[in-house]
């Protein structure tokens, strides 16, 4: 290796950026969209495991319906919300507009807020009604 190798700068990298909403929501639309992807493993199974008997719907309903279970698919529910939040933030920009700086982190805490609220109003609403 030269000297001159060693003193080429290296690309950035994400220590040095300072951390925005924009770049939350960046990276986090990546990871939402592969747990959508472990998430609908999981609603195949579920499907499967209905159509499969009553024995075998009761064991994965059990191990759906634990305090686990319930954290995973409170996970899941942020995820799709999130995702499908931030997808329509991305065709709004596919159109052409909000490429501001005001414009673009607003809809970034819209995004956040908003799949928050969403989660939160789901889960809500299934603990209200028992569940069924």
């Amino acid at each position: 290796m030269s000297d001159q190798s060693a003193s080429t700068p290296l690309s950035p990298h994400l220590q040095i950026w300072r951390w925005t909403v924009t770049l939350f929501c960046s990276i986090t639309h990546r990871v939402t969209g592969m747990a959508l992807y472990a998430g609908t493993i999981l609603l195949t199974i579920w499907l499967a495991s209905a159509a499969t008997g009553e024995a075998a719907f009761a064991t994965v309903q059990a191990i759906y319906t634990s305090p686990f279970g319930l954290i995973v698919l409170f996970g899941y529910t942020w995820a799709l919300f999130f995702h499908l939040l931030n997808g329509i933030r991305h065709f709004v920009w596919d159109a052409g507009y909000g490429f501001s700086i005001p414009a673009s982190r607003g809809s970034a805490w819209g995004v956040v807020g908003g799949s928050l609220a969403l989660t939160i109003a789901v889960w809500a609403a299934v603990f209200m009604t028992g569940g069924n």
